[in-house]
């Protein structure tokens, strides 16, 4: 692996690590939505993240070759269907006839694990660009 191909890795660690934190900070965001364009509660939004090698041939063929770098990224959006709660709030605008409010499928305690993983992955990834920088600038130095 070349000396770019660990910063084209890391680079794209993380641009998917700022994807990630964005659609976190939406999920906070729109904790407390409960009509949406469409009139339905929000739903808790998650990345799907992939490599721009999917398949396990050309995953092998990479890891084979001299130029063993897959880089990771973002693949889609998907929306988490796990239930939504239900809150009885007879005050509340949206509430149905029984006083319950149907509300998001955001998870606070959640959103802040995740946003923690997300910014030490992207910690990570800056610390791994740092010691190709640095590794680089010792080799040049070799030289002279």
């Amino acid at each position: 692996m070349g000396y770019f191909s660990a910063l084209d890795v890391s680079s794209s660690g993380l641009a998917v690590q700022r994807a990630r934190m964005d659609l976190i900070s939406q999920n906070i965001a729109n904790v407390n939505t409960t009509k949406t364009e469409d009139g339905t509660p929000y739903r808790r939004q998650a990345l799907l993240i992939g490599t721009d090698n999917n398949s396990f041939a050309s995953q092998l063929m990479t890891a084979q070759s001299k130029n063993a770098a897959s880089k990771a990224k973002v693949v889609g959006v998907y929306e988490d269907q796990s239930d939504l709660q239900r809150v009885y709030d007879p005050n509340h605008p949206d509430a149905d006839e029984e006083g319950y409010v149907t509300m998001p499928n955001v998870n606070i305690v959640t959103e802040m694990v995740d946003m923690i993983s997300a910014t030490r992955s992207y910690e990570a990834n800056i610390t791994a660009m740092d010691a190709s920088k640095t590794m680089a600038m010792k080799a040049i130095g070799i030289g002279q």
